[in-house]
């Protein structure tokens, strides 16, 4: 006969929860009251319901699978009921193959919890939380700027006007002054490149001469119309959530001016930093758990004496929303910090955009 592994029982009170998208199953056991399992919806009825219970039978501790976006709406139930939350890797805490069932699946995670071998996810307060869903979504916007402005490339080129090659940033003060002109249908190569006199611009009057003679037509008109209205709409989002951004991080105002006397950060890379990692640094024991956490500690795979490529935790996905985190700072500094979102061009040796967005 097959014995149950038992382990030493470390929580007296505790909970699992197998978190989906419509359902909740949650498994309780401890000290004085009888293991059961119950299933609940995911709406906000239900987890108050499933929070009552937990506080009706005493629950201290609560454990579940960081499946997708789905325990968000429960870390924001359960955290008023003082509970310990841990959101865990599921990777962690796989159940035996070939026997997998929702209820098995809490069930596990409770005996699991209730030993004391979870170890939760990093899980900021609600404010910070916030914080980060503002930056994020920043940088989304930012990246939907770059890629308007690859796509105002492609047209360019496909109307055979060069301006990428003689232009540093296609949005600079000179660029924007001829495109204004092409629009308004000057397009008299000799008139074009007398627009161009910034004391800064390394190309030759020849090389201009030669990159704005092409064939624009009124369907390069109107895409070029259109992408420049699309970039205006996205550029005065992206100054709304600067100006909430800044709002939120009042209260940390100093912890931003300090971080930016480091080489590399400037003030959007260190609100972005606070986004991500709060200011209170006792979440991580040491250094090595905050560049671990962060992606940017190597890590070890090896089998049969070989080294294979681990992959950094941060950039996996591709879709994810925890990218490494991108620090700001100015074009000489490149060095010591990861960009994440390349601007379009270089500004190096030439004028820069009357507007751009570091992140």
């Amino acid at each position: 006969m097959d014995k149950a592994i038992e382990f030493p029982q470390v929580v007296d009170r505790c909970c699992g929860l197998d978190v989906h998208k419509k359902v909740i199953v949650a498994t309780v056991d401890g000290t004085g009251i009888k293991r059961e399992t119950r299933e609940f919806s995911s709406t906000t009825r239900s987890l108050t319901e499933l929070k009552e219970w937990l506080l009706e039978l005493g629950v201290t501790h609560v454990a579940m699978e960081s499946t997708g976006v789905y325990w968000k709406p429960v870390i924001n139930i359960l955290e008023d009921g003082g509970f310990t939350l841990l959101v865990v890797n599921a990777q962690h805490i796989k159940y035996v193959p070939g026997h997998k069932t929702d209820k098995k699946d809490s069930a596990w995670i409770c005996k699991l919890l209730r030993a004391g071998l979870l170890k939760g996810s990093f899980i900021p307060d609600k404010a910070q939380r916030d914080l980060r869903d503002l930056t994020r979504y920043r940088r989304k916007k930012v990246e939907s700027v770059t890629a308007e402005k690859n796509r105002m490339l492609k047209v360019l080129e496909d109307a055979n006007l060069k301006l990428s090659s003689v232009f540093s940033n296609v949005s600079g003060v000179t660029c924007t002054k001829v495109i204004d002109a092409i629009l308004d249908g000057h397009t008299d190569p000799d008139y074009l490149t007398s627009l161009c006199t910034h004391g800064k611009l390394q190309s030759t009057k020849e090389q201009i001469h030669d990159a704005v003679e092409g064939r624009f037509t009124e369907h390069h008109k109107f895409m070029l119309k259109s992408i420049r209205r699309s970039i205006a709409s996205l550029e005065e989002e992206i100054a709304e959530l600067e100006a909430e951004i800044d709002r939120r991080c009042e209260p940390v105002r100093e912890e931003i001016e300090r971080l930016c006397t480091i080489p590399g950060i400037d003030q959007t890379g260190a609100k972005e930093l606070i986004a991500e990692i709060g200011v209170n640094m006792e979440v991580f024991p040491t250094a090595s758990n905050l560049a671990s956490w962060a992606g940017v500690s190597p890590g070890n795979n090896e089998s049969a004496g070989k080294k294979k490529l681990a992959l950094q935790p941060r950039e996996q996905g591709h879709q994810s929303d925890n990218h490494g985190m991108c620090l700001g700072g100015k074009p000489h500094q490149k060095h010591v910090y990861r960009r994440k979102i390349q601007e379009t061009g270089s500004t190096s040796g030439q004028e820069e955009s009357p507007r751009s967005h570091r992140t």
